[in-house]
């Protein structure tokens, strides 16, 4: 059985978190985990987060079943709300500055053996 976590309305723009999730799809967990744990980016934070509590809701679903075998099965960005907001520019004109925020989805199942 696979468990979801959901991130919602983080304030960082979902380009930036899209450079993290497409490196951890498809990951053993314990290897997403300490990817996470020590990378540079800001976003490794609450990415790390959201995959321990995928974790832990999985382990409520599936009690008595090891963590060893784990993957991240599908994790998605999507662009969340916008902030508009206005900078001063030069001879009385303003430039508009969009801080952005972004929901994070992530679904972590066992792996499936292909017999052939």
């Amino acid at each position: 059985m696979e468990a979801v976590a959901r991130l919602r309305n983080y304030p960082t723009s979902p380009r930036k978190m899209r450079l993290l999730a497409d490196v951890i799809r498809g990951m053993e967990v314990e290897k997403a985990v300490s990817f996470l744990k020590f990378n540079a980016q800001h976003s490794s934070v609450p990415l790390e987060k959201l995959l321990l509590s995928a974790v832990a809701n999985w382990r409520v679903k599936n009690e008595g079943s090891e963590v060893s075998d784990l993957i991240v099965k599908t994790i998605f960005v999507d662009g969340a709300r916008t902030i508009k907001r206005m900078m001063p520019a030069p001879q009385g004109r303003a430039y508009r500055k969009l801080k952005r925020s972004n929901h994070v989805t992530l679904i972590v199942d066992q792996k499936t053996e292909t017999k052939n």
